[in-house]
């Protein structure tokens, strides 16, 4: 097990981010064997790079016989980097949990802290100091001076990543895993949407779906920038959790490949008056023969320039990433390595719930509705999900939740359907009559062309449910966003620090009966 020293503020350190640490750990022992076994089997190359690697194997023997010297082997293992390190623990980790990693670089700007980040590794044993190499250094610097060194790169930052985005995406190998967190979650749901649009160049819509649209616009990000160096992402697993996000993408170099970028991306028009949405992609693909041209998308994507339900105006947000946001086969893969190894992860109960839910999204559906506000939009009692669920499967549309919301609604049919269910319900179970010329009058009085059939359908029910996994499991009362560290603890925030450490140790008292 993993042990840091801690005193007071000085070094950032949160419980609540055991959580993600158990996630990355996860994903790499599953990314790492899979990444050395296709190098390995010489998968991994782009284009010209053979030609490449046999010219620099050439100048190398040329300097080695020189010097009289052997030539020296590539290094074996993996190569990782924390860039944000803080109390090295995740890397302390990393290097006690993983397999094939020959070198951890540890590293953070501020020296006290690296001197801090020392004294941890130091007190983790000498297996732990072979592999973790603390570093002090800006971290785009630092990723910079080492182009496409790292096999997979962490990034967990106070805050939003955007301004080490353009020098991670440099810095990670050829197929390399990119790990990145963002905790600015105001910013990216929508409560400052200027700032969003300046760091992460996508405008965010403060609706019931922004957790997964946060999500999205941090891939999009991603995309973006990787593009300006001929590279792309293929995400692996992409969610939101407690007060952050947290994506795993692969990138890859291909001129072709990013061709396609805009046709990866949408941007969403919301009705202001209702929870009716449309995506309006950016480009579009279109096969001739063995070519594929490149183009803009056809829109507009709304049928009329006022909502068909409501009669309101639209917003339009994004750009967003519109394509899976995970790989579910690789997931499914994780899922069960975690649950070989349940005893490794300390949240590993809540991480089988999200990656449980991950598994019965539909991965082609971007977004959400929220059941709950559409019937609060026309004042009436909601249904139960089971039932909403088998209406819309009975009308021929497929339908499941979100890990990111347990009231999520994901389902291929368009809002008139969904909004003509709702107006069966309240046909059903009649409502208050609403002011007239207001939105819930314009979305009740329109004409209902597929009429609802509430019986229970096969599907409606997911499995996880019948199975009995606890899919959105309850965290303790202490967890949260911390303080910056550094800054001194205001007597009020040394109260709740203490009564935090109360709620642990009864928290921890509780789980070990």
């Amino acid at each position: 097990m993993a042990r840091i020293l801690k005193k007071g503020n000085d070094v950032f350190y949160n419980e609540a981010q055991v959580t993600n640490r158990d996630l990355s750990v996860a994903v790499l022992r599953q990314f790492l064997p899979q990444l050395a076994q296709e190098k390995a089997e010489g998968k991994l190359r782009k284009p010209g790079q053979a030609q490449k690697d046999k010219r620099q194997a050439k100048k190398a023997a040329a300097k080695a016989a020189a010097q009289d010297e052997p030539a020296q082997p590539a290094q074996a293992g993996a190569r990782v980097l924390e860039g944000l390190a803080a109390s090295g623990l995740r890397s302390i980790r990393y290097a006690l949990e993983l397999d094939g990693v020959s070198r951890i670089d540890a590293n953070d700007v501020d020296p006290a802290v690296v001197e801090s980040m020392r004294a941890n590794i130091a007190l983790n044993g000498p297996g732990v100091a072979a592999r973790v190499v603390p570093t002090c250094s800006d971290a785009r610097l630092l990723m910079l001076q080492n182009p496409e060194a790292y096999d997979a790169i962490d990034l967990d930052p106070y805050g939003t990543p955007a301004h080490f985005l353009d020098s991670a995406l440099q810095a990670v190998a050829e197929g390399g895993l990119l790990a990145v967190t963002a905790t600015d979650m105001a910013v990216l749901c929508g409560n400052s949407g200027e700032v969003c649009w300046t760091k992460y160049g996508s405008y965010p819509i403060h609706r019931p779906y922004c957790h997964e649209a946060a999500v999205r616009i941090l891939l999009a990000c991603l995309e973006s920038h990787a593009n300006r160096y001929k590279r792309y992402i293929v995400p692996l697993l992409s969610v939101h959790m407690d007060f952050y996000i947290r994506v795993f993408v692969r990138v890859f170099t291909s001129a072709a490949e990013i061709k396609a970028s805009a046709s990866k991306q949408a941007y969403v028009w919301q009705s202001q008056g209702c929870d009716s949405w449309w995506l309006q992609p950016v480009g579009q693909q279109q096969q001739k023969g063995s070519s594929v041209k490149h183009m803009p998308a056809h829109g507009p994507a709304v049928p009329s320039n006022r909502c068909p339900e409501s009669g309101a105006a639209f917003l339009m947000g994004g750009p967003i990433w519109a394509r899976p946001l995970h790989d579910q086969a690789w997931v499914a893969g994780l899922l069960q390595q975690m649950d070989q190894e349940s005893g490794r992860y300390a949240q590993h109960a809540r991480l089988k719930g999200i990656l449980t839910s991950v598994l019965e999204e539909l991965p082609d559906v971007p977004l959400y509705y929220n059941v709950h506000d559409m019937c609060r939009t026309v004042r009436c009692t909601p249904p139960r999900a089971e039932q909403l669920r088998s209406a819309l499967i009975n009308a021929g549309f497929r339908v499941s939740g979100s890990h990111a919301n347990p009231l999520a609604l994901k389902t291929d049919a368009p809002p008139k359907v969904v909004w003509d269910i709702i107006r069966c319900w309240v046909k059903l179970h009649p409502i208050k009559p609403p002011e007239p010329n207001s939105y819930p009058a314009a979305i009740l009085s329109k004409e209902i062309e597929t009429e609802a059939d509430f019986r229970k359908a096969a599907g409606a029910v997911p499995e996880s449910v019948k199975a009995g996994v606890k899919r959105f499991v309850q965290n303790p009362a202490f967890w949260g966003p911390k303080a910056r560290h550094g800054r001194p603890l205001k007597p009020e925030q040394q109260k709740q620090q203490q009564a935090q450490a109360e709620q642990r140790h009864m928290w921890h008292a509780y789980c070990r009966h």
